[in-house]
């Protein structure tokens, strides 16, 4: 200690508590600090049952007024503490050095029957010099400089270890006090929560007022009954679950956002009092309900008593939320059925279309050594319909586990539009169909469905739905325009929409004209979405007026083919 900086200071009253106490002392004086509450019993015969409340970092006024002697020592460079027989007598268990504007912790000898050591707002930077007090329960470094944990391996009954308001990076060197009943850190500059597991009496910890980021890493803290995390910057909760005995949860003004976040909570079953407040879930208008709903165990949130009303209407909300989620599931399920099943009709239509194009290249090749096995498919054929829905949660997934996918056909009915995917939907027709629904629907949509099939079931198409005014074909193989003709025996049309995709008669440049032309008793409305104008109706009446007019003549074929030219050959062909 460098001299001239340590001064004897002594006249106050001699009925104070402390009355023969003698330490060097540094006599530069800083701001008084904010205080922490932290009551100790007086009557040290037992331990305090509860030393510390979630709130350690709000103010008190500690006691003062000791009497202190202050003398300089020559023989060591730390300060010396000697009090007298009568008061070693008197307070032979605890000792108070709080505001005495310590450095460093003092040499304290002949005291190895304290308990109850104090060091409160002082500027003590490290640990030290107190490795003999082996019976000390309860060690108080509040408002300190403290960088470090350190020096406290030989102190195995230490029950009560106040460091908050210090310059704390890391919790570490506790391997020893496995005694530890009350741990307070806050305020400080700790990340993480790390070598606190082998705490198992450990009862209450305080880490408010740090730069935690998530809560993890919490076992073997079975006897852990309050959680202090306030005014960290905390966005998810794990392990708390783990924690058998805890039931006082604080995380107040933190960064949670959801309760997806914390929903471990949900599964701990000793938890009665959380708090939230000044988080961003805490300004959501379902935050109560979902908490409740969840936590159906709590008494208190947010240090308010939940009552039974609340309670009660967390309940009903959580049977609604419970159907909801059944509801959305079995939509969910149905989907995925549906997704599956025109999958698989697919690639029926595959198969199909597969062997017919291996029919036709083995007859026009029939020089060939082998012809490709026509059960086989080249996996670039297959249809793109319909796109892969994205990953399922887990519960679907089971729940999918004995869905049936050899279904070769599909008939769904949504608002207006009924669609038939398959050829064995068109056996759907033949049902007894409600009057309600006859009447809804207004869109046929076939796919997957040669058009020829459908052909023979136009007749009950036109009595099992009058009001259907939209046809819609997709993968149907239209190919030929004289295809077309069959549509003339249905009621009405409207619009007419021929997807591109397996329907090669939309390559065609005329084939709308044609279409407007032998339907325009329908007085059609659209093709493929698009609104038919009077110019289209007076194009179709050109291109084909003449040609139907020829074409019903009772001329021979070779003598109309010979009238209309090398040019009309290929369209005639698909007039017949």
């Amino acid at each position: 200690m460098i001299p001239g900086k340590y001064r004897s200071v002594s006249g106050r009253a001699a009925n104070n508590v402390n009355c023969g106490l003698h330490l060097v002392i540094q006599t530069s004086s800083l701001p008084e600090k904010n205080k922490v509450e932290f009551k100790l019993n007086k009557d040290t015969s037992s331990f305090p049952g509860r030393l510390l409340q979630h709130d350690l970092e709000r103010n008190y006024s500690s006691r003062q007024g000791d009497h202190i002697n202050l003398v300089s020592s020559s023989l060591s460079s730390f300060p010396i503490l000697q009090r007298s027989s009568e008061e070693k007598i008197l307070y032979s268990d605890r000792l108070s050095l709080e505001r005495q504007k310590l450095t460093v912790c003092p040499i304290i000898n002949g005291e190895d029957h304290l308990r109850l050591l104090n060091f409160q707002h002082n500027f003590i930077t490290r640990i030290q010099n107190i490795s003999n007090l082996q019976k000390l329960i309860s060690l108080d470094l509040y408002d300190n400089q403290i960088e470090e944990i350190s020096g406290l391996s030989t102190l195995r009954c230490l029950r009560v270890l106040l460091l908050g308001k210090n310059r704390i990076k890391k919790i570490s060197n506790l391997e020893n006090l496995k005694s530890l009943d009350v741990l307070d850190l806050h305020g400080n500059q700790i990340t993480k929560i790390e070598n606190i597991n082998h705490l198992c009496e450990l009862r209450v910890l305080n880490l408010a007022r740090n730069f935690l980021s998530h809560v993890d890493n919490l076992n073997g803290l079975d006897s852990l009954t309050e959680l202090n995390l306030r005014h960290n910057q905390i966005t998810f909760v794990r392990d708390v679950d783990n924690l058998p005995c805890l039931q006082h949860l604080f995380l107040s003004f933190n960064n949670i956002s959801s309760f997806d976040s914390v929903s471990c909570l949900a599964d701990s079953s000793s938890l009665s009092d959380i708090t939230f407040d000044g988080n961003p879930i805490a300004q959501e208008s379902w935050y109560k309900h979902t908490v409740l709903q969840n936590m159906m165990q709590l008494r208190q949130l947010d240090m308010k008593r939940i009552t039974e009303e609340e309670r009660r209407m967390a309940s009903v909300l959580a049977k609604k939320e419970e159907e909801k989620k059944r509801e959305s599931h079995k939509q969910s399920l149905l989907k995925e059925k549906k997704r599956l099943t025109i999958n698989n009709v697919a690639r029926q239509w595959d198969l199909q279309q597969q062997r017919v194009a291996n029919i036709a290249t083995n007859e026009d090749r029939k020089d060939s050594d082998s012809a490709q096995d026509p059960c086989q498919i080249d996996g670039s054929t297959l249809s793109a319909f319909p796109e892969e829905t994205g990953p399922l949660d887990s519960g679907l997934n089971n729940a999918l586990q004995g869905l049936s996918v050899i279904d070769t056909y599909l008939v769904e009915v949504d608002g207006d539009t009924l669609s038939l995917y398959g050829s064995g939907a068109l056996e759907s027709l033949d049902r007894n169909w409600s009057v309600q629904t006859s009447g809804m629907i207004t869109t046929v949509s076939f796919t997957f469905i040669e058009f020829d099939e459908i052909v023979h079931v136009l007749p009950k198409l036109k009595i099992k739905f009058p009001n259907s005014l939209h046809l819609k074909f997709k993968e149907t193989n239209l190919v030929m325009l004289q295809q077309f003709n069959a549509l003339a025996q249905l009621r009405r049309v409207d619009q007419l929409t021929i997807d591109p995709q397996g329907n090669p008669v939309v390559n065609f440049t005329l084939w709308k004209y044609y279409v407007l032309f032998r339907l325009s008793h329908f007085s059609m409305q659209k093709i493929n979405g698009t609104e038919v104008t009077q110019n289209d109706m007076i194009m179709a009446e050109r291109l084909f007026g003449i040609l139907a007019h020829v074409a019903s003549s009772e001329l021979p074929q070779y003598r109309l083919i010979s009238i209309l030219g090398d040019a009309r050959k290929k369209q005639f062909r698909y007039l017949k």
